[in-house]
């Protein structure tokens, strides 16, 4: 398995569960990747404002010089700043939600890299029925796992707690639903802080997930870094090792008490089961 951590590029997310964000206070993007590298972590993960805005030149500039990788690339500011979503009623604003998404899978896809659909997915409400939101996600998903695959990249979709989400919030529901609609360019990304609040078995679900688990957020409890709350890693590991797991653990964490220290927990709680570091 390898590391990684977040990087934020977003403004609006400033309270977000990001390790660094890279704004001209915090050293920017720069300053970000210096500190994943000097600390031994083998990639980065992204959160970007738009495909228009993502800085792939100085990116890739400064993965040659760290020796980084991109482990994945979030899609979240089309909700953040635009409120975009895939089960808007509005087939329109579905639309628009899709072209963000698509920019994100393609600018991914040159770093090698997946994207991630977590808030983007958004939520059956109003005029938009349970059944009429899983045929819209369904369908959106089928196309853009579909780009994903030109790319030789899978779809990443992130099921969410129960109070961000009323479409999927335990991984094994959203597992069966992808092998039921043949989505076969989909992976999970499985989230460990959404995992604590819906799973009753985090490690179990993780292995009932089998194939379908693409991407891991290696968060605790109360999504500060891995040691600060009250998961129990070991399970966890154990259950990744099991399925033959060997992509990222990744923080998605609060830079709590601070970025730097937030980074060094994470690390050090990552070394007893990872090679790279």
């Amino acid at each position: 398995m390898k590391t990684a951590i977040t990087i934020c590029l977003v403004p609006e997310a400033r309270q977000g569960p990001f390790v660094f964000h890279a704004t001209a206070a915090d050293g920017g993007l720069a300053a970000a990747c210096r500190t994943a590298a000097e600390l031994g972590f083998d990639a980065v993960e992204i959160f970007p404002e738009s495909a228009e805005a993502f800085p792939a030149a100085e990116l890739s500039r400064l993965l040659a010089e760290h020796g980084l990788a991109v482990a994945a690339v979030g899609t979240g500011a089309g909700w953040v700043k635009q409120k975009l979503h895939l089960c808007d009623a509005d087939a329109t604003v579905r639309a628009q939600a899709r072209e963000f998404i698509a920019g994100i899978i393609d600018v991914a896809g040159r770093f090698g890299a997946p994207a991630i659909i977590g808030s983007m997915q958004g939520r059956w409400e109003g005029d938009v029925s349970r059944e009429t939101a899983f045929e819209y996600l369904a369908a959106a998903l089928g196309d853009l796992g579909a780009r994903a695959a030109g790319h030789g990249q899978v779809l990443l979709y992130e099921p969410l707690n129960r109070y961000e989400t009323n479409l999927f919030n335990r991984q094994g529901d959203a597992a069966a639903w992808l092998e039921s609609r043949g989505l076969l360019h989909v992976q999970l990304l499985c989230d460990l802080f959404h995992m604590n609040i819906e799973e009753v078995d985090v490690a179990a679900a993780l292995a009932a997930a089998g194939r379908r688990v693409g991407h891991v957020h290696w968060a605790d409890s109360n999504r500060q870094a891995m040691g600060l709350g009250h998961t129990d890693a070991r399970p966890v590991v154990a259950a990744l090792r099991g399925m033959g797991y060997e992509g990222f653990l990744s923080a998605e964490v609060l830079p709590l008490p601070s970025a730097l220290s937030a980074a060094r927990q994470t690390i050090l709680s990552l070394r007893p089961h990872t090679t790279s570091v």
